[in-house]
């Protein structure tokens, strides 16, 4: 149980069901996956549980496929969905392995068949494996002799659109691209600078022939913790343990815009489904919403007690653009998304088939996963994005209109409401001189870093402050399991303007709108590692070794009729 839960929390018994204004979602227990002898969490230190999809085509239609890693074993099993029962006894493939754990892993979509498929896996030693689940035959390795890197693969992924080119983000900081077919030679590979920016620099090999890695991306003064691609594949955004998020042209290898957390590390990070904003969670408890275009960041969300290790946004109950529409790719410069916000004000259309939005309106839903157990879900709406920045927060925005929410929620919605105005009160009342009495360690630290002064003296001061404290105050795994902090001498220093509290890439937190969920609810017994949305469900994985299906309003199915199916 992570720390943050308290002794009375740890009483608490984990929730089936939670309700949002589109209805009812619930636990299909059933369609859980794990161990096929359910033995559960042994407590003993393993790599964070994490869950891949792949969707594969034959001549009987579309079928899923589900890989997830559990301490040394990776399994990977049929997805049933909420229809029909797992069958824990017959795994398609699983692996088990000795000296090293499975962290991570990812299917190429762009090859796979109902004959193949290609998944890679990085492993806490820094090696990465190739392998195809369905043909079982033996993989291919890559840094085996950890000649290339020696620290934990933290984030893995095909680059899209290339049937044959990944990327592989490790704890030391550096980010690296290769090809699967080619090798990687015996020896430690020699490095050239090739590129070189605020905060990164890119490099090549030294050889005499093509060999991985292609290229080196050192980044940050910290361990790179996630990456992901935008939606027109066309930028990269990264989060690293020196708690920036750094969002990267890949083709031309240029920044384009930072981000720096309230204090500590960034953990994880996502983008909207049409490429406007990014979403990320870390070891300041919170999630922050950053504008692309407007490079800035437009609101904080506090609901969680201890470190945000997911976030996602669900695609499904987000209004977005017309597939028809110019304006679907809104991953251009800030002159074409000016071009076409008029156009995107009036073409906007909700994709949930639980409940209806208005159309006239932007309305984005994202969720996250905390170490504190729980399930927190979140409405980003034109009320939040069109709050101007600098000024002083009088209230918190609640992502959800009391009036709309499911009525089987209303109750502890009101509650938790109120609740979080009094922590934020206080927050305030601290701020101009007043004393801390709340249970948030983000608002205690606020009593620390968010004073009247605004001389940047005192600014540094407390930009330090923020740097120091995620060490001592903020809730996580335990040291072993922190990355290290690196110093890296090749690499450009961070403009020092960008590393101030009061800057539109870290605001204080009166400066910008304080999102509350629309609900947070505890799921787990053990912290929660995964988070992904589907058409008929979403996923949620614990550390414990169990992967959960929650159903969404209307795609209940019975329990005798499950048993039946299966």
């Amino acid at each position: 149980m992570a720390a943050a839960t308290g002794e009375g929390a740890a009483k608490e018994e984990p929730k089936t069901q939670f309700a949002l204004r589109e209805g009812v979602y619930r636990l299909m227990t059933l369609s859980e996956y794990t161990r096929p002898n359910r033995v559960g969490y042994n407590g003993q230190a393993s790599a964070p549980v994490k869950v891949s999809f792949i969707t594969l085509n034959d001549k009987h239609g579309t079928e899923d496929r589900i890989c997830f890693n559990l301490g040394r074993e990776l399994y990977f099993y049929q997805y049933k969905g909420v229809r029909k029962a797992a069958d824990l006894t017959k795994p398609i493939d699983k692996r088990v392995y000795k000296g090293t754990l499975p962290t991570c892993h990812n299917f190429n979509q762009l090859t796979a068949s109902a004959e193949g498929v290609l998944l890679l896996v990085g492993f806490t030693a820094g090696q990465v494996q190739l392998i195809d689940p369905i043909r079982k035959e033996p993989g291919r390795l890559y840094n085996e002799e950890r000649q290339i890197d020696k620290s934990k693969v933290t984030c893995i992924q095909w680059i899209p659109g290339s049937p044959n080119q990944f990327l592989v983000a490790h704890s030391s900081g550096n980010l690296y691209v290769y090809n699967e077919e080619l090798t990687c030679g015996t020896t430690s590979p020699s490095y050239q600078l090739f590129k070189q920016g605020d905060g990164f620099s890119v490099h090549t090999c030294k050889t005499k022939s093509t060999r991985n890695p292609l290229y080196r991306w050192l980044i940050g003064d910290g361990g790179i913790n996630e990456f992901a691609f935008s939606p027109c594949s066309k930028y990269l955004a990264v989060v690293s343990q020196d708690g920036y998020l750094r969002v990267i042209n890949y083709d031309a290898m240029e920044l384009v815009g930072v981000m720096k957390s309230y204090f500590g590390g960034l953990i994880c990070v996502c983008w909207s489904p049409d490429g406007k904003y990014i979403v990320t969670g870390g070891e300041d408890d919170l999630v922050t919403v950053w504008s692309f275009n407007e490079k800035r960041v437009v609101c904080r969300g506090q609901g969680h007690k201890s470190w945000v290790n997911v976030v996602a946004f669900d695609a499904f109950t987000t209004s977005v653009p017309n597939e028809g529409d110019d304006c679907v790719d809104m991953c251009g410069s800030d002159e074409d998304f000016n071009r076409h916000e008029p156009l995107q004000r009036t073409s906007l259309r909700s994709t949930t088939s639980q409940g209806s939005l208005n159309s006239s309106l932007v309305s984005y839903r994202f969720g996250s996963v905390s170490q504190d157990t729980q399930l927190c879900m979140w409405d980003l709406t034109e009320e939040v994005l069109r709050q101007p920045m600098g000024r002083l927060r009088t209230s918190t925005i609640i992502s959800q209109n009391a009036s709309s929410g499911a009525a089987a929620a209303s109750k502890n919605h009101h509650s938790k409401a109120n609740d979080a105005k009094n922590d934020h009160a206080t927050v305030n009342h601290s701020s101009a001189g007043g004393s801390t009495s709340g249970n948030s360690f983000t608002q205690k630290f606020a009593t620390l870093a968010l004073g009247d002064h605004r001389h940047k003296d005192h600014e540094k001061s407390s930009s330090s402050s923020s740097t120091g404290h995620k060490r001592t105050i903020s809730l996580g795994p335990n040291k072993s399991d922190k990355l290290p902090m690196l110093k890296t001498n090749c690499v450009k220093p961070m403009d020092e303007s960008l590393r101030l509290l009061g800057t539109a890439s870290c605001p204080r937190l009166d400066e910008v709108p304080l999102l509350e969920p629309l609900v947070c609810k505890k799921i787990a017994h053990e912290r929660l590692n995964a988070l992904v949305f589907r058409e008929e469900c979403l996923v949620t994985a614990c550390q414990e070794g169990f992967v959960c299906t929650w159903a969404r309003p209307g795609k209940v199915v019975s329990l005798s009729l499950v048993r039946y199916l299966q």
